[in-house]
């Protein structure tokens, strides 16, 4: 390991100097295309902010990816550049026009399916207690269902401003303490790098954020962490390079799960955005967004940790320890209202009207608005 340490800093240390020096540049670009995320009833930022700094993310990346000696430039790493390489494009694309679900998807299935083709895929699985499972004809459907789920999860998380970006940076920490664990120099390399081009992306993006990384940025550092993880288990053959990034995106994956049951039981559609994430509910708790993006990063932290741990003990050690944060995290978005949130709806109330004095404090909220808000969320509780 000690014979990598300088292509190691050098991975890091590129990706966030020339993220941290195009940031500024790419933040011009946004204005000048109109890619513009103007606020609404969902968000939580105020004024309009660009996007598309997931462009700046990508460009110190894919440089320091480049330009590293431990990472081998055969015919995978071409196949995993040219698959990115698209999935920004498509990035970019919707950050500029704002393109139809559908159309985003399905540029998502082509940059995974290059990865297949270049022989990136799964073709087995070693179960815990034993045994082999060979994948065959499901190798590529399931690699591809793999690459495309992580994508979109990193997406979901994109909140509140440094949450996905700090987020994707414990990520890929403990991604990259996997692979050398695994003895993946090169993929140690490559998580660093994405590391790196998060923390120079963070300077810009911390609230209150003058940029947002935008589908670019989100689609960009799922998709990534999903290919690291496949890779991984195509050169150790080791299916805990799959499971670790799971485990360490354990937030934003059971946020999704959540917001699914969520708006079963509250009758609406499962694809219908609402205020009921864990990032809405801790806002609803009174936290900050500094504190709220804060304490996610202690528990993407800890799951982070959990999965290192993971990848060193019996495997049903490891099964025991993922059931015990499963449970606690159900216990917790129970009690958060993550699961069973009764303004589910989306219906938030108008804000309200602060009067302060020098011995007094008074909240008012326009009655017209007020009556109008509580009447569609009794609408939708009725339907």
């Amino acid at each position: 390991m000690s014979d990598y340490v300088l292509d190691y800093v050098w991975a890091f240390a590129l990706a966030l100097i020339i993220t941290f020096a195009l940031t500024p540049l790419v933040k011009r670009f946004a204005v000048a295309v109109g890619a513009i995320d103007k606020p609404d009833a969902r968000k939580v930022h105020h004024g309009a902010i660009p996007r598309l700094g997931g462009l700046a993310i990508f460009l110190g990346y894919i440089g320091s990816v480049l330009f590293n000696g431990s990472i081998p430039h055969d015919h995978k790493l071409f196949g995993f550049v040219l698959g990115t390489v698209i999935l920004v494009l498509v990035g970019i694309w919707d950050d500029i026009k704002q393109i139809e679900p559908k159309t985003k998807l399905m540029g998502q299935i082509i940059a995974a399916a290059i990865l297949v083709a270049y022989d990136i895929r799964v073709d087995f699985i070693n179960l815990p207690w034993g045994g082999v499972v060979y994948l065959k004809y499901w190798a590529a459907p399931l690699t591809i269902f793999w690459i495309v789920g992580f994508t979109n999860i990193v997406n979901l998380i994109d909140g509140l401003d440094g949450l996905a970006a700090g987020i994707s940076f414990i990520a890929c920490i403990a991604v990259c303490a996997m692979t050398l664990q695994l003895g993946q120099t090169d993929l140690a390399c490559i998580s660093l790098a994405l590391a790196g081009a998060t923390v120079g992306f963070l300077r810009y993006n911390f609230n209150p954020a003058k940029i947002f990384m935008g589908d670019t940025g989100s689609m960009l550092l799922g998709y990534t962490l999903a290919a690291i993880s496949v890779m991984g288990a195509v050169k150790t053959a080791a299916t805990i390079a799959l499971v670790v990034p799971a485990i360490v995106l354990g937030l934003p994956i059971l946020d999704t799960l959540f917001a699914i049951v969520r708006r079963k039981i509250s009758g609406r559609p499962i694809f219908k955005p609402d205020k009921g994430h864990v990032h809405h509910r801790l806002l609803a708790q009174g936290l900050s967004q500094k504190q709220a993006v804060l304490m996610m990063y202690a528990v993407t932290a800890l799951f982070g940790g959990v999965s290192v741990i993971v990848a060193e003990v019996n495997a049903w050690i490891g099964i025991a320890l993922v059931l015990v944060i499963f449970l606690g995290s159900i216990f917790v978005a129970r009690r958060l209202g993550v699961i069973t949130h009764s303004d589910a709806a989306g219906h938030p109330l108008p804000r309200p009207t602060i009067e302060r004095s020098d011995s007094d404090e008074t909240i008012s909220f326009d009655r017209e608005e007020l009556a109008k808000a509580l009447e569609e969320s009794d609408d939708s509780h009725k339907k």
